[in-house]
């Protein structure tokens, strides 16, 4: 498979930075499933649609994290990035024909996700992207493929096992983050780490109670820690991650929710699921329900 790592200066050393904290992690903790690639699949769409552009051509681009163990990451040496998000990226481009081998992999981060989009230098972006109305008046978000929400990450030993337990401990996420302020609405002393894997360390050794971000985040590194890691208390927020794509291509939106709708239906959505984030040994979600696509 191609890749193509964005450059991006001092963002980009931070995510560096992130990945090696975490050393080989989502190299053992994240396997890829067997997708059906359409013979056919250019026949299916109409001419001048975006779909039919990317079936003739053989080849899309699409923007993952390579930072986040379980959800996107890219382990060193590899050629490509693995993870849930990477697996919902193959099940698309499948839809249109296009193989895994002839993906082109992009490293986008948080603050590119738009301006990827914007910019034609993806053509989705499958990002643990929450759909939110303010990013959805400049980009078109189609899914959720998957519901998370925050929650703990806590030593397998820990009496910690609800909300209400956090009282008085400390708990850690990555600076400047909204699930600190959440934490500390909920009565615990918030640390702030620069990057993710530093928090998991600081657990790991009980300098820190627990860790607090997205649950899909939380139960990556459960598996890369199973004996020693574990995700607790029911979801305090609410983050429906979507597939990203140009707000100029509308007829993008219904290709994709049909495409994850089907993989729902047939099981490799929980395929999917099972061979990354569900490693961590947590159950197999039920898949969400997919939103309207906006009125043409």
């Amino acid at each position: 498979m191609r890749t193509n790592r964005a450059i991006m200066g001092l963002a980009g050393i931070g995510l560096a930075l992130s990945v090696a904290g975490c050393g080989n992690a989502g190299s053992e903790t994240s396997d890829t499933i067997d997708v059906e690639v359409s013979e056919d699949a250019a026949s299916s769409f109409d001419d001048g649609t975006r779909m039919k552009e990317l079936a003739d051509s053989g080849e899309i681009t699409i923007g993952v994290k390579y930072d986040q163990p379980g959800i996107g990451f890219m382990p060193a040496g590899a050629d490509a990035p693995v993870g849930f998000d990477p697996e919902i990226g193959k099940i698309l481009a499948a839809s249109l024909g296009i193989a895994p081998e002839d993906i082109t992999w992009k490293e986008t981060i948080s603050d590119n996700r738009e301006p990827f989009l914007q910019e034609g230098e993806v053509d989705l972006v499958i990002a643990s992207y929450s759909i939110t109305d303010d990013r959805q008046k400049v980009v078109g978000q189609a899914g959720p493929y998957y519901v998370t929400g925050q929650q703990l990450l806590v030593p397998s030993d820990s009496d910690i096992e609800t909300l209400d337990d956090v009282k008085g401990t400390e708990v850690c996420s990555v600076t400047g983050s909204t699930s600190l302020d959440n934490i500390k609405n909920e009565g615990a002393t918030p640390r702030g780490f620069d990057t993710y894997s530093e928090c998991v360390d600081q657990v790991l050794d009980g300098t820190v109670d627990a860790m607090t971000t997205d649950g899909a985040i939380l139960l990556g590194y459960a598996a890369e820690h199973p004996d020693e890691l574990k995700v607790v208390v029911d979801p305090f927020s609410e983050e429906n991650y979507g597939v990203g794509y140009s707000k100029d291509l509308p007829e993008m939106c219904a290709w994709i929710q049909d495409t994850l709708q089907s993989a729902e239906d047939d099981g490799t959505w929980g395929e999917a699921f099972d061979a990354t984030l569900g490693k961590s040994g947590v159950d197999t979600p039920k898949p969400p329900a997919m939103n309207d696509c906006p009125a043409a």
